[in-house]
């Protein structure tokens, strides 16, 4: 990439890339949501490629600016949550990528994205689509974070309940992708 970076600085917390693996630094508390999207290879398709295009947090209500269409290795995205002038901007870089392999067999395709200066949290946060043997399809989110400072501290239980319902609303965006609704 060339020219001006859509955020400054560099990724602020430890393990990075361990969303790959559903692991988290020492310190950090992981989450991870498995949400049942339906059954068989042209949903895991359809899914995938609209996490590998940023749509999953589009349909998620995010506001979502980036330096590529599509989700690659070391792209940084904004993701704008929010209303109005309560708008928190959220800065990350992408740290990983799976794209869906040839065949049938299981296998899952997404990405993890890791935090910058300016967003809320420390940490990283991954989207999966994962297909089973038995043709069922899933969604998987795995999350480990800190709050970046005190002011976020202070609204823990409120960050742990954003967090809830933007999980919420990011199943809700996976099941759209999944029933081919545009």
């Amino acid at each position: 990439m060339t020219g001006k970076r859509l955020a400054d600085g560099g990724l602020n917390y430890p393990g990075i890339g361990f969303t790959e693996h559903g692991r988290a630094p020492e310190g950090y508390a992981c989450f991870v949501s498995r949400e049942y999207l339906g059954e068989g290879l042209a949903l895991y398709r359809r899914v995938a490629h609209g996490i590998l295009t940023w749509e999953l947090q589009r349909r998620s209500g995010l506001r979502v600016r980036t330096e590529s269409d599509v989700v690659i290795p070391g792209a940084r995205v904004v993701s704008g949550f929010g209303v109005g002038h309560f708008r928190i901007n959220a800065p990350c870089e992408v740290v990983w990528v799976r794209h869906p392999a040839p065949g049938d067999g299981p296998q899952s395709a997404g990405f993890g994205y890791g935090t910058l200066p300016g967003h809320p949290e420390r940490g990283e946060e991954a989207f999966e689509v994962e297909i089973g043997a038995d043709g069922r399809v899933f969604l998987k989110i795995t999350a480990f974070s800190r709050h970046a400072n005190w002011f976020y501290q202070a609204g823990g239980l409120l960050a742990r309940a954003a967090q809830r319902h933007i999980t919420s609303r990011y199943v809700g965006g996976a099941r759209q992708l999944a029933a081919g609704e545009s």
